[in-house]
């Protein structure tokens, strides 16, 4: 199969947007109409399916990063933000309690 249409294929189909079984239903059906063997297109699929797990990865690692500039920006407090602050009350109560022990 033709590099060239391979490129055209893995660019028109939106990899990231659309569901798996949609990615895997037209990779089948472009093999089929290529009369490719049955290894080329099985090596196709897989080609297919590489393509469309990093385009979901490259999606999901920018829709992270997203929400953490959106969160850092809002200046909203994140869980480890929280879990310090719990940490440093936790020390400031043992510190006042050892306080209050020792005048005792």
């Amino acid at each position: 199969m033709s590099e060239i249409l391979k490129k055209t294929v893995f660019a028109g189909i939106g990899l990231a947007l659309k569901a798996w079984d949609e990615v895997e239903d037209l990779a089948k059906e472009v093999a089929k109409e290529r009369k490719m063997s049955e290894k080329e297109g099985r090596k196709f699929l897989q080609d297919v399916r590489k393509r469309y797990e990093d385009a979901q990865k490259k999606l999901e690692d920018r829709v992270e990063k997203s929400v953490k500039d959106f969160l850092n920006k809002a200046d909203v407090a994140t869980r480890a933000d929280l879990r310090a602050l719990k940490k440093e009350i936790r020390d400031l109560k043992t510190m006042i309690g050892n306080e209050s022990e020792n005048k005792s």
